[in-house]
């Protein structure tokens, strides 16, 4: 890898690479809502890591009252680094891993067990030199734009926008669908199911087009919709389930693509709060909020162009795994760039 990023590409099969001698031995962990996916990676003297082989948990790491389990984590983590250890070869496990980052959503406000544990048990069980501990956000910067300055908004069923000239990092929203996430994909659903209660209600402002399809994703009639919604404590990614169609609709629709020009807005107003003043900066977006896809992204162009003029859109390189990678290979040659953060990227 360069200053930027390439996303890390595989051998084609298990064991250890052919284009050794590898330099050292990494492992990349990207845990999030969907479970955790962990890989080891090759880095061959003076290269890109190439990966050996992946292990993914559909389980999420739990939550409780002291953040982030740790022991939840290493229960799943720590096994599946010593299998890919074992399927790499005699080499990587003599070797041992000489670097680790574990990209967690949460990490930030969470992340107080993890930080506490985490390095001492890694270090115990791998002989580990050196950890990275890091908020989602930042594996995703990393994965999308390496160590070039700038800024990354991801977006799914939230939002969050990070920013770095590689002094500091900066953070716009991620606030959650009650205090912010402006823009994302449960903003997006719930603005749509707005628009089909006035339309129900035969209030001004309604769309008869997201009116039906609400019916035709929840019943009718719409009457029903809180029962079903306020009771879920997973409100926000039900939510975010409406969202692809509003986009749908987009095209035929006034109230739809209001909705996509405003959320476009919001997603340029979080980027350019934390992109740097540099000239010719990139941004990049990245998460499965951006699959919606032209209707989202015409007008997130226009409106990033009026707010940051400087910059410009681009496609991510890679996604927050190999951001996790990246991490940890420049780690493991002491030529980690990106700054580090209490909260945001730990070191050890």
């Amino acid at each position: 890898m360069t200053d930027g990023v390439t996303a890390a590409h595989g051998t084609g099969g298990h064991g250890e690479p052919a284009d050794a001698p590898v330099s050292a031995w990494v492992l990349g962990a990207d845990s999030g809502g969907s479970g955790l996916r962990i890989t080891l990676a090759a880095v061959p003297e003076g290269g890109a890591p190439q990966t050996v082989g992946t292990v993914t948990s559909t389980e999420p790491v739990r939550t409780g009252a002291q953040g982030i389990d740790a022991e939840h984590m290493l229960a799943q983590l720590v096994p599946a680094a010593r299998e890919l250890l074992e399927r790499a070869g005699e080499r990587a496990q003599a070797a041992g891993l000489r670097s680790v980052c574990v990209g967690a959503a949460g990490m930030a406000t969470l992340g107080g067990q993890l930080r506490a544990e985490l390095p001492a048990a890694l270090t115990r069980e791998f002989s580990v030199r050196r950890i990275a501990l890091a908020a989602d956000a930042v594996t995703a910067y990393a994965g999308a734009l390496g160590q070039l300055p700038g800024a990354v908004v991801a977006g799914g069923t939230g939002l969050i926008a990070m920013g770095t000239d590689l002094r500091n990092w900066r953070r716009a929203d991620g606030w959650g669908h009650l205090l912010g996430d402006c823009g994302s994909g449960a903003w997006i659903g719930q603005a749509g199911l707005q628009a089909a209660m006035r339309a129900y209600d035969g209030r001004e402002g309604g769309s008869a087009a997201l009116r039906e399809r609400a019916e035709a994703v929840f019943g009718a009639p719409l009457s029903g919709l809180p029962a079903q919604l306020y009771p879920r404590t997973d409100r926000p990614a039900v939510l975010a389930s409406f969202a692809p169609e509003v986009a749908a609709c987009a095209d035929r629709d006034t109230a739809a693509s209001e909705i996509l020009r405003a959320a476009a807005q919001e997603i340029a107003t979080a980027a350019a709060a934390v992109c740097p003043a540099e000239e010719g900066v990139s941004v990049a977006v990245t998460g499965g909020l951006f699959r919606i896809g032209e209707p989202l992204l015409a007008p997130l162009r226009e409106q990033l162009h009026r707010r940051a003029p400087h910059a410009h859109l681009t496609e991510p390189a890679g996604d927050p795994l190999d951001g996790a990678l990246l991490i940890a290979a420049r780690l493991s040659s002491d030529a980690l760039r990106l700054p580090q953060d209490p909260a945001l990227l730990s070191l050890t």
